[in-house]
This record gives C-alpha cells, sequence and structure tokens, in this order.
C-alpha cells in the first residue's frame, strides 16, 4: 500500500519522538518493578502520560471482584493494593474499539554481578539499550504510548475509541490484564509490543506454575542416617517430571507444533530447604513451570502432574512415610491459535509491508502472554507484534534500538488506518 501524505508525515512525527521514547525505557528499567515492588514504574508511567497529555485511570486488583471470574488465577501474594494504568481516548465515540496492552513487571535479574552492568541502570552499546525490562517489555511499553503521542504531535486528533493499558502480574499470572477486562476496558482488537520482533504471533502454547513441599526428619549430622533428608528426598520427583515432560512433546504436539521438536518445557525454577548446615533439612519445597499443549485445560495439565507426583510416590519406598504437598499457585493459563483471518491482522500485516517491503512472518511461541486473556474472555482478536530482544530473563537483557523505532512507526501507522483521525 502507497504511503499517503498523511501517513508520511505521522512517520516523521514517530522519528521525531523516537529520542524521548528511548528516554522513557531507561526511566522504567531503573525502577526495577519485580513483584511487589511494581509501584515505582506505575508512578513512572502514570507520570509520563500525564505530562503528554493522556487520561489516565488506575484500575484496582481487589480480590473479592477479580476472584469471581474464572480466569482469575489464586497467588499467594497480596494484589489488594496494586493497580494497572489505562488511557482511554474517546471511550463513547462510534466506532472499534482499538487496544494497545504491555506488562510493566519484570522478573528478577539476580545476582546482580553476573551482569556487564547493574541491571536497573540501563546503558546503550552497539545499537542495543540494556537492561532488566528494556527488552521484556518496557521498550514495547514506550513505543505503544509515544505511537499516540506521535500522532497527536503531528497535528491529528484521533476521534474513535483507543484504550492504552499498562499492566501488571503477567510474568505470573496475568491477573492485571483480567482486571483491566474484567472493569470493561476491553475492545475489538489488542496490539501487545511483547519482544519476539516485528512477526505475526501466531500461537502460545499453555503455562503451570506448581509448588511442591516436603517434610524430612531433622537430627543432627553425627547421626545423619537417621534422618530423613528433605532436600536429597525432594530432588527424587524431578526424573518422573521429566517422563511427563517427555510424555507431552511425545504424544501432544499438535498442529504448527509438530515443527518443534520439544515445545512444551519443564523448568525447575526454585528449590528452598533446611536452616542449618549441620542439621538434616527438615524441609524443602521446589517451584516448577511446565508447558502444555492449546486444546489442553488447566484442569487436565493439573491433574497430570498430580498424577505424576502420585506415581512417582507410590514407586518409591522413600516416600512410605511422608508425602509431599502439591499446590498450585500463579500461572494455569491454557494455550490457544491466534484467529489469522482476523481483520486486524491483514491491517498490521499491510502495515508491516508498507514499511518492510515483505509480508511479516509467524511466530508460533512456547511460552505465554497477556494475549490469551483477552482471547478467553471474550474471543478479542489480537496478536503481538513488537522490537527484537535478547536475553529475556537471562544476563545483559536488551532491546534492539532500531526495531523499537520500528514498532513505534508501526504502530503509528496501524492507528492511521484503524482509527480516524481529524486535522487539529
Amino acid at each position: 500500500m502507497t504511503m499517503t501524505e498523511q501517513e508520511s508525515t505521522l512517520l516523521a512525527s514517530a522519528d521525531d519522538v523516537f529520542p524521548e521514547t528511548l528516554s522513557f525505557i531507561e526511566d522504567m528499567v531503573k525502577t526495577y518493578s519485580v513483584l511487589g515492588e511494581e509501584q515505582a514504574v506505575l508512578h513512572c508511567v502514570e507520570e509520563r502520560m500525564s505530562s503528554l497529555g493522556l487520561p489516565v485511570t488506575r484500575v484496582g486488583m481487589h480480590k473479592a471482584h477479580l476472584s469471581q471470574h474464572e480466569l482469575y488465577v489464586p497467588v499467594p501474594w497480596d494484589h489488594e493494593n496494586k493497580y494497572n494504568l489505562v488511557s482511554q481516548l474517546n471511550p463513547e465515540a462510534p466506532g472499534k474499539t482499538l487496544v494497545f496492552n504491555g506488562h510493566l513487571d519484570v522478573v528478577p535479574a539476580d545476582p546482580f554481578e553476573m551482569w556487564t552492568r547493574p541491571p536497573n541502570e540501563p546503558w546503550q552499546q552497539d545499537g542495543w539499550l540494556y537492561g532488566r525490562g528494556a527488552g521484556d517489555m518496557q521498550g514495547g511499553v514506550a513505543a505503544m504510548i509515544y505511537a499516540v503521542h506521535a500522532i497527536r504531535k503531528a497535528g491529528y486528533r484521533i476521534t474513535t475509541p483507543l484504550t492504552l493499558q499498562a499492566v501488571v502480574e503477567e510474568e505470573c499470572s496475568g491477573n492485571g490484564a483480567l482486571a483491566c477486562l474484567h472493569q470493561g476496558f476491553g475492545g475489538d482488537f489488542v496490539l501487545i509490543p511483547e519482544p519476539f520482533g516485528p512477526s505475526i504471533y501466531s500461537g502460545q502454547i499453555g503455562t503451570l506454575w506448581f509448588k511442591i513441599s516436603l517434610r524430612g526428619k531433622p537430627v543432627h549430622v553425627q547421626a545423619a542416617g537417621t534422618g530423613s533428608n528433605a532436600i536429597e528426598k525432594i530432588q527424587r520427583l524431578i526424573p518422573g517430571l521429566h517422563r511427563l515432560e517427555d510424555e507431552l512433546n511425545e504424544r501432544y504436539r499438535a498442529g504448527p507444533y509438530l515443527a518443534f521438536d520439544h515445545p512444551f518445557n519443564l523448568n525447575i525454577g526454585a528449590i528452598n530447604g533446611g536452616n542449618w548446615p549441620s542439621s538434616v533439612p527438615s524441609f524443602a519445597e521446589m517451584e516448577c513451570r511446565i508447558g502444555f499443549p492449546p486444546g489442553m485445560t488447566a484442569n487436565e495439565i493439573m491433574q497430570k502432574v498430580s498424577d505424576c507426583i502420585e506415581q512417582t510416590c507410590a514407586n518409591d519406598p522413600a516416600f512410605a512415610d511422608e508425602r509431599p504437598k502439591l499446590r498450585f499457585h500463579g500461572f494455569r493459563s491454557e494455550g490457544h491459535l491466534v484467529d489469522l483471518d482476523n481483520p486486524g491482522i491483514e491491517l498490521l500485516s499491510q502495515c508491516h509491508r508498507s514499511l518492510i517491503g515483505a509480508d511479516p512472518e509467524p511466530y508460533w511461541s512456547t511460552c505465554t502472554t497477556d494475549l490469551r486473556a483477552f482471547h478467553f474472555y471474550n474471543r478479542t482478536g489480537g496478536t503481538c507484534y513488537g522490537p527484537v530482544a535478547k536475553n529475556i530473563h537471562g544476563v545483559d537483557e536488551c532491546v534492539n534500538i532500531e526495531s523499537v523505532r520500528h514498532v513505534l512507526r508501526a504502530y503509528v501507522l496501524f492507528i492511521s488506518r484503524w482509527c480516524r483521525l481529524e486535522k487539529l
């Protein structure tokens, strides 16, 4: 599609605001917004949106209200006083509502000494912006907010409904996005700038978190043989969990995931136990994540994990006197495939072709995103289209600077073709 004069003007405005966009990413990275410490980034984003003349609403996550919905994920931490940020433009105007959604929370970066520089002190090098959250996904959040600003700065007013959502708890539950939808801040199509590059996000697997806890028999180390070491014992469950992982990959791959050798991954993410080097550990706990295929329900995968633990214990005399306790907390998120025939997907593809001169590639994800909340809440169409990042959840996480510029320009173009604009 040939660029119009208006579109060329808007893209030039996107380039003009790009340095400010990068500065905003760095401001967010400095807040180090891990679980339970999101307040600083929320303040940073709310302040920036207000300074850009965008209306801001705080959307709470009150458990009594939110937990009534079937998509709510029970978690062991308190989110009663947490909130998300929503900016609605023209909510009462006629037209289909466009939603941009991005998450502000990040995963821990410990130990800091493994990083080239501290992860909450952003730096730029060789075309990349480094820091925890730069890629996943504060770079994308900055691009979506500044796409709206670029249009207004160019002298145009968006007259149809558009909503910006900046949410928390994407990395652990999805309850932030759910809170926004549950309180009426949905729409007809959603774009999420997750850092999978400028591709058409076409599907994602399911994700389940679970915790296993186990008691041992504490004794003085001089009589270790008379005790029961909970740390050693809990590790005997891991081979069985890997057998479940193998089963999922051997028997349940289907559709686009047949092209993957191993799309459903088990991760032993944390182990904790004991309290003294010279005491046989009296307790241990293990937190895990396992992927599962689209089409399998959360209840089905939870039953499979439960059966796996039960079978291991039944066949191992070490568990004869004390069985582990299994709890599900955090993600119990089902997978789904994106409706690639949605008109919004075609429009996004057109915008990509206008900027790149080629069709966007599909991207089949082996993780989960908040896109599932929109899909399962009311079958809202949408996809992820975002910057290029490296080392997300790892050491020296970074986002490609020019890819952020591309997403900013692509979103400006998408808004101009989806929404109605008026010259100011």
